[in-house]
């Protein structure tokens, strides 16, 4: 089956029929129709599928095990053991299915089409693996139901415990463990052996910029994450009557929010950073009354975990300061905080130099990231994305780079997975 036929099945799922965007909030009815979609297209393959209890799963392609025991005698008539049969784990390639709400196709469901398209490529190539080459997809990689994202990922290689993720919550209140087993799961909170054979992840996804664009070239490499966290605004005043109450007389936590939002904007323009306030709670939330409470979120990133520490410092600093012209009061709270990732260097010299392929950062978070900090020699591909939008129906990649994004990811998966 071509890449073209596995995104035309896909890309309706989740779909608003009003804004074009997507809804696959993890768990949920869409997100896992696109899971089962995921499980087809393994079967249609040959690929037996290993899962953990909390929505994960890795399909795998074995290698020939005549292959595998002519390299074992090769290597082990050189003394070389640690390099000998499959020792040096699979390669893992795979991204997401999950959305932010009223999102983008291409961010995550790109790089899983894409793995299950390079496997095609690589058969019809005439390619037998070496070293066993698996598809994994991660859920709630976007954080966008309960709050931390790359949660999947997280959970996988053990990078959060137990009892903080049982404590997540939804907007509605929802456990999380509770979405897992209305989904059908039988959740197991405690690191998954899922990835205990991975030798090496390389992630395809969309690239989330126009660094590609300005470069005029379909494929990149990337070069590391920057820091990034999530951090909560407790704004409180006194609620009050729209109409009755004087301008002189009121404690309104929208104004202090709103100034805080322009500091916000000025300062990480300031520093070349990166800040927004995406998400906002009004009490009572009423048109006709002050409100009394004002929760927003705030995403900061930056180049460095000093530069996101001091833009986050400074917005709460001048929020604080606003706040007491205004009397009313801020709570500032990190909800969760990502350092820098610095992906493999000679990993990702080895992928991009045969083919010209430019190194760049990434100022976005995935599960790349949290295989890269538990250990795991990881690297990832960018396809062009003209606008450069994401995270919005806008999002898009031409079919023309999307098809050189699958020649790129079976390239890399050959390169890795040989002998």
């Amino acid at each position: 089956m071509s890449f073209e036929e596995l995104w035309r099945d896909l890309q309706p799922v989740g779909r608003s029929a009003s804004s074009g965007g997507y809804f696959r909030q993890p768990f949920g009815a869409a997100e896992r129709e696109c899971h089962a979609w995921f499980l087809e297209e393994c079967a249609r393959r040959d690929l037996p599928v290993s899962h953990d209890g909390n929505g994960n799963a890795v399909a795998w392609w074995e290698p020939d095990a005549a292959i595998v025991q002519n390299e074992t005698h090769q290597y082990a008539a050189k003394g070389d053991v640690k390099r000998s049969g499959l020792s040096r784990g699979g390669v893992l390639t795979g991204s997401h299915l999950d959305s932010v709400l009223d999102g983008g196709a291409y961010d995550g469901p790109l790089g899983v089409a894409s793995a299950l398209a390079a496997i095609d490529v690589l058969r019809s190539r005439g390619f037998s693996p070496v070293r066993p080459i698996g598809i994994g997809v991660f859920v709630e990689e976007e954080g966008s139901r309960f709050g931390l994202a790359c949660l999947g990922s997280r959970l996988a290689v053990g990078a959060i415990t137990p009892g903080a993720a049982a404590g997540l919550r939804d907007r509605d209140g929802v456990p999380l463990l509770d979405a897992m087993a209305a989904a059908g799961l039988s959740p197991s909170l405690g690191r998954s052996p899922l990835l205990d054979r991975v030798g090496v992840f390389v992630e395809l996804h969309v690239e989330q910029g126009r660094d590609l664009v300005d470069r005029d070239v379909a494929v990149g490499v990337a070069s590391g994450i920057w820091p990034h966290g999530r951090y909560r605004f407790d704004f409180t005043g006194e609620a009050n009557h729209a109409g009755s109450t004087r301008m002189e007389d009121r404690r309104d936590p929208m104004l202090t929010y709103a100034m805080t939002a322009l500091a916000a904007n000025k300062q990480a323009r300031l520093a070349s950073s990166r800040a927004t306030f995406g998400r906002l709670e009004v009490a009572p939330n009423g048109t006709n009354a002050v409100p009394s409470r004002v929760t927003a979120w705030l995403d900061a990133r930056a180049s460095s975990e000093l530069a996101l520490a001091e833009l986050v410092a400074t917005i709460e600093k001048q929020g604080v300061e606003r706040a007491s012209r205004d009397r009313t009061s801020l709570e500032v709270a990190a909800e969760s905080v990502s350092g820098p990732v610095a992906f493999d260097a000679a990993l990702a010299a080895r992928i991009a130099t045969p083919h010209g392929w430019p190194i760049i950062p990434t100022q976005a978070g995935h599960d790349a990231g949290i295989l890269s900090l538990a250990g795991i020699p990881t690297a990832m591909l960018f396809v062009r994305n003209p606008t450069g939008i994401s995270h919005s129906p806008e999002e898009f990649a031409p079919m023309a780079d999307c098809l050189a994004g699958v020649e790129a990811l079976a390239d890399t998966l050959a390169l890795l997975a040989a002998a």
